[in-house]
């Protein structure tokens, strides 16, 4: 009806018609006035100032190389890793070293106090493998629990070069991520239903995709020799910091530890930017798995998904406040709960095309990245939908999806029910 469209007001700048939806800002598609309202977010600290610069140039090179730059590992990987293996040679040499004083020094206080103080460090500075640490809000599925899940997780595996995961863990943030634990490297998949709620079936495929094309590509960072030498840097680091508000002894002790702090903090920063490009370049890597499991369109179609996750959050804490503000009552609370993730997709899915363009727009202003791990996010679009395209090919049928949503259908419960209960405050 006529009277259902949306308003319309000159631009300020060019005179043209601009539509006016209060739901969302208003903006000239023409001239460009007002599509960045808004001031972005400033990076916390240098090093993080630092390490957005670096990989949004990484990524714009990697964009600008093409085919070619994707194609092959720089020195850059192969230097990271032999000074992750540095760094682990060091915590040996500890371990050693404190062996032998142990053994050598058998029968002084001396001796055992400085075997002990070296074994002790080793042991903290040991590589660690992780665990499966969630919280009891946080559901741990395994193939048992989720059969159709996996299947899936399995066949777009198969098609990006890899293997799928050991276990599944549900979450409330608008995200998803992989990772490893154990001596034996079990896979996990932690999967975020404030994006996988919103998504299509073929768009889930894209993401695991993605995910998954973190291990066909040997992604450094993903590996346990690089990962595990950048904690053990953070923790000398952090052992090394001076002591606030010191006493006389403290403070020279503060400045005997100057030199060293800052050695080892130079190398934390020296293996963190070498394996910068790397990231910028799996991340790249991985959306050209997406796209060979899902379809280009599909990957395009998550890249774009991806600009609104930051309102995914604002909507699960305007959902908790409305919740706790309408009534104290558990029965309100179990009707939010109930519907909350069909009524976050229905939201995120009424966003218009229009909103996608002006968000793709401040996206390529602001130089914009999910972290400063990943290429600029309108670069990731960009290649996907001018290089070659992709047909599906893993195809959810509607069966498949009914089910795997009803194998989520606790899950979706349990972590509804956190975000009804902790996302006001």
């Amino acid at each position: 009806m006529e009277s259902e469209r949306p308003a319309a007001k000159a631009c300020p700048d060019c005179g043209q018609s601009v539509p006016v939806d209060p739901r969302f800002v208003t903006w000239c598609a023409a001239c460009g006035w007002n599509v960045d309202p808004g001031a972005p977010e400033a990076p916390e600290g240098r090093l993080e100032a630092v390490r957005r610069r670096l990989a949004r140039r990484h990524g714009e090179q990697l964009f600008a190389e093409g085919a070619d730059g994707l194609a092959r590992k720089d020195a850059s990987s192969v230097l990271a890793r032999a000074l992750a293996l540095l760094v682990h040679a060091v915590t040996l040499g500890l371990a050693v070293a404190g062996t032998a004083v142990l053994v050598s020094g058998i029968g002084t206080f001396s001796g055992w106090a400085l075997g002990l103080l070296l074994l002790g460090t080793a042991v903290v500075l040991r590589p660690r493998f992780g665990s499966l640490s969630t919280t009891v809000e946080e559901p741990v599925l395994h193939r048992a629990d989720a059969p159709q899940l996996f299947g899936l997780i399995d066949e777009v595996a198969a098609v990006v070069g890899t293997r799928g995961v050991d276990a599944v863990v549900i979450e409330a943030d608008a995200n998803a991520s992989v990772s490893t634990y154990g001596i034996r490297q079990r896979r996990v998949l932690r999967l975020g239903l404030g994006l996988w709620e919103v998504l299509t079936p073929r768009q889930r495929v894209a993401l695991l995709g993605h995910e998954l094309g973190h291990y066909a590509n040997g992604d450094t960072r993903h590996g346990a020799i690089v990962h595990n030498a950048l904690r053990s840097l953070s923790l000398w680091v952090y052992f090394l910091s001076p002591t606030p508000n010191p006493t006389m002894t403290e403070r020279f002790a503060n400045y005997l530890m100057a030199v060293p702090r800052w050695a080892v903090y130079g190398v934390l920063v020296l293996l963190d930017q070498l394996t910068l490009r790397a990231a910028q370049r799996a991340e790249y890597l991985a959306d050209e798995a997406a796209a060979r499991a899902a379809s280009t369109d599909a990957a395009v179609e998550l890249m774009d998904k991806l600009l609104v996750v930051g309102s995914v959050s604002l909507e699960l804490r305007r959902e908790s406040v409305a919740a706790q503000t309408k009534s104290r009552g558990a029965g309100s609370r179990d009707e939010a709960e109930r519907g909350l993730w069909d009524r976050l997709a229905e939201r995120i899915g009424a966003v218009p095309e229009r909103e996608y363009e002006r968000l793709r727009r401040v996206a390529a202003l602001r130089g914009h990245a999910v972290d400063s791990t990943h290429p600029p996010t309108h670069l990731r679009r960009r290649r996907l939908a001018e290089a070659a395209a992709h047909p599906a090919s893993v195809r959810p049928t509607e069966d498949a999806t009914a089910a795997i949503d009803a194998e989520l259908a606790g899950s979706r419960s349990r972590v509804a029910r956190r975000v009804i209960r902790d996302y006001a405050g």
